[in-house]
């Protein structure tokens, strides 16, 4: 079996006293895609920002690559090969399109990187010099998805991107996250949207009130009686 190119064990986080995660351990595979899926609340966008050093944590173990990043800054992560797309996007809405994606480099990555997002994405081509805020929600979320892409990551974490997107949208959106896993970018894709994460996913972990309650294959996931009924309306 490949390395893991990510491994966590034994993860905890909290705001002030209040526990967001408790004793959170996963494994990411390279080239793998890995869906995190549960209800609003459940701790998802916790566990993303913990692992890309943006939320505070305690963690056993948390290797990248075999490398121990358990106290590496968020900065040295992203230098590492780690990019998260934030729930909400965040991005700069009156800067440029050009303008968000070059901030993509400023820690990994290098303009001339620009054109292969451009390529990926042609709507940002025809959006170039217009302001971000400016764009319809699935353009900005092509637009963060590209400004993470610009760092050339080895590890892509994305979080919630269905988020008030229209269902049209949502496919869009994901039919680019599958085209970037059969291109080989190692993905972790949490999103309350379970049936189209675990869809293009190769295993998923279900998490319920700060914690992983079950993982394993997509497929066997997407399939399960209780997962299809408290997570897919089914």
């Amino acid at each position: 079996m490949t390395q893991a190119i990510l491994e966590v064990q034994g993860l905890d986080s909290r705001y002030g006293r209040v526990p967001a995660l408790t004793d959170i351990s996963l494994e990411v595979r390279p080239g793998e895609l890995v869906a995190i899926v549960g209800a609003n609340g459940a701790g998802k966008t916790t566990l993303m920002r913990s692992i890309s050093g943006v939320q505070p944590a305690t963690v056993r173990t948390l290797r990248f690559d075999g490398q121990d990043i358990a106290r590496a800054t968020a900065r040295k992560r992203v230098q590492l090969g780690i990019a998260q797309v934030p729930e909400g996007r965040q991005l700069f809405p009156a800067l440029s399109v050009e303008d968000n994606l070059l901030l993509g480099t400023f820690a990994r990555g290098s303009r001339q990187r620009l054109e292969q997002i451009c390529g990926m994405f042609p709507i940002l081509v025809q959006k170039r010099h217009d302001p971000a805020g400016t764009l319809s929600g699935g353009q900005q979320q092509m637009l963060a998805l590209g400004r993470a892409l610009m760092t050339e990551p080895r590890l892509l974490l994305l979080d919630e991107p269905s988020m008030g997107l229209a269902p049209r949208l949502v496919a869009e959106v994901f039919q680019h996250v599958a085209a970037l896993k059969a291109a080989g970018t190692t993905i972790i894709l949490a999103d309350q949207n379970a049936r189209a994460a675990l869809a293009i996913a190769d295993r998923g972990y279900v998490m319920e009130t700060g914690r992983i309650i079950f993982g394993g294959p997509a497929n066997a996931l997407l399939h399960d009686e209780k997962v299809r009924q408290a997570y897919m309306g089914m």
